[in-house]
């Protein structure tokens, strides 16, 4: 098994700025172009995490996770889950993680680099079985027990993610099922 957690992009907070357009989560979960290295390594049945980007004034948290269902091409996702093709939202936020075109070319809303477009459009992953933070309670709850769970899994003390896990970590699937159960518990305790 090849489980994963990764830190988004600096700024990227959808507790603060609901400016989390990938990984999506919900009934078409999904990793579409963020971190390709992780999409290359995963197989079905692994579990891939997301932690909230550093953002002024406030704490990062776990966002949520999913199961790896398939690995498909990004043509296949576009037809497959037209929700999450590129597009402003009525907040007039970016959203979805299909940043291709019909014909497959990159969409302009895409302001990735054009030299990484080809590797940002490999192995697009669909996910199940996603929990994630939505609540502005679970989001609260995650926000104050992101770096304790984050030390208890990787044995090491740090006042921010990046200091106990670096940019990106690898997972044994006992740590995965707890970050599982830990964000399900979460979930549980703020609708209590």
């Amino acid at each position: 098994m090849s489980d994963y957690i990764y830190i988004t992009g600096t700024g990227t907070d959808p507790g603060a700025y609901g400016n989390l357009n990938d990984p999506v989560f919900g009934d078409s979960a999904s990793l579409g172009a963020c971190m390709p290295n992780i999409r290359r390594c995963v197989d079905i049945g692994d579990h891939i995490f997301v932690i909230s980007g550093s953002s002024h004034g406030v704490q990062q948290y776990i966002v949520g996770g999913m199961e790896v269902a398939e690995k498909i091409s990004v043509i296949e996702a576009y037809e497959r889950f037209p929700d999450n093709r590129l597009h402003i939202g009525e907040d007039g936020l970016l959203k979805g993680n299909i940043i291709v075109n019909p014909d497959g070319s990159q969409h302009a809303l895409d302001k990735h680099d054009a030299s990484t477009f080809e590797n940002r459009i490999k192995n697009f992953v669909v996910g199940v079985n996603p929990v994630s933070l939505e609540t502005r309670e679970e989001i609260e709850l995650g926000r104050r027990g992101t770096l304790e769970k984050l030390s208890d899994i990787f044995g090491k003390k740090g006042n921010r993610p990046i200091d106990i896990m670096g940019r990106w970590a690898k997972l044994e699937s006992e740590q995965s099922a707890d970050l599982l159960d830990w964000l399900k518990g979460l979930k549980d305790s703020a609708s209590a």
